[in-house]
């Protein structure tokens, strides 16, 4: 516990609470940060460590978890602290006991996401820059959504790619991608909501209750088909889920392409993090696009 004696005295500080003789435990984190649990068996907490230059990015994440809370529409983890202190950045969160979404809880959370995404925002992309994964994630204000998405998502992905390497028929056809978004979204005029931003299967649970649960958040104002999008990526969400987000909030006609369009960010995104074995699916979905075009 000395480790992190700091960290607990800003979370006593937050909340008022001795955590003097709780235990401080290791637990499964993602594959960015190390995560712990800190508990003195009346109060427990999530505790995300990363090395101290990353503080903006916990800084961020606790500022999308605020806002998705304040839609009071889905569950949150509420935010204790975040900062810098024992040497490491760090995130403080509630701690909730987590299980599968399935069944009722993933007809709700379909729900529930809808009505977060029915709250009305100002414009597309936020208020700060945030991060995709450990991908630094721009998020320049527009109120046009295709220059968003071409400039700073595809576009910036596309750049990251190319300073990782991946040039070639990657950058040659995802030029002609970019060139050619507004045969693709041209007509398609979504008003911004506020998105989780990186919403698969690992960020989304039930707690003990069986109500939805959505964490680790990359968050800005888009098209809420983005969000929709990345839930089929990688499965996970099953057509319960589906059903009752369509009967709050049905999705617009030509959902089927944009999905690929939207996803694509993720799958060049993981190109960059995880390397090669994505390039050939990145290149599939360009191909798909472009034929549509």
């Amino acid at each position: 516990m000395a480790q992190f004696s700091s960290i607990i005295s800003e979370i006593e500080k937050a909340t008022g609470k001795n955590l003097h003789n709780a235990n401080v435990t290791s637990i499964g984190g993602g594959c960015i940060n190390s995560a712990f649990r800190l508990d003195n068996g009346s109060a427990s907490y999530f505790i995300k460590v990363n090395s101290p230059q990353l503080a903006s990015m916990f800084e961020a994440e606790a500022h999308g978890l605020h806002e998705m809370r304040a839609t009071d529409s889905i569950r949150v983890p509420e935010v204790i602290s975040y900062g810098v202190a024992d040497g490491h950045s760090y995130l403080a969160l509630e701690y909730i006991p987590l299980g599968s979404l399935r069944g009722s809880a993933s007809a709700l959370m379909g729900e529930q996401l809808a009505r977060m995404h029915r709250v009305p925002q100002p414009y597309f992309g936020w208020h700060m820059d945030n991060t995709i994964g450990s991908t630094p994630q721009i998020n320049d204000q527009k109120h046009d959504w295709l220059s968003f998405w071409r400039d700073e998502r595809l576009g910036q992905q596309l750049q990251f790619a190319a300073g990782n390497g991946f040039g070639g028929r990657l950058q040659s056809q995802g030029e002609k991608l970019l060139e050619n978004l507004d045969k693709l979204l041209g007509g398609h005029q979504p008003q911004p909501a506020l998105l989780h931003g990186d919403l698969w299967g690992g960020n989304a649970a039930a707690d003990d209750a069986g109500n939805p649960v959505i964490f680790d958040p990359a968050c800005y104002y888009g098209d809420r088909e983005a969000d929709l999008a990345m839930t089929e990526l990688f499965g996970g969400f099953g057509g319960d889920f589906f059903a009752a987000y369509n009967a709050e909030y049905p999705v617009d006609n030509g959902y089927q392409m944009r999905k690929t369009l939207y996803n694509l960010y993720h799958i060049i995104n993981h190109l960059n993090l995880f390397g090669g074995g994505y390039l050939g699916q990145a290149e599939s979905m360009i191909d798909r696009l472009l034929a549509q075009v």
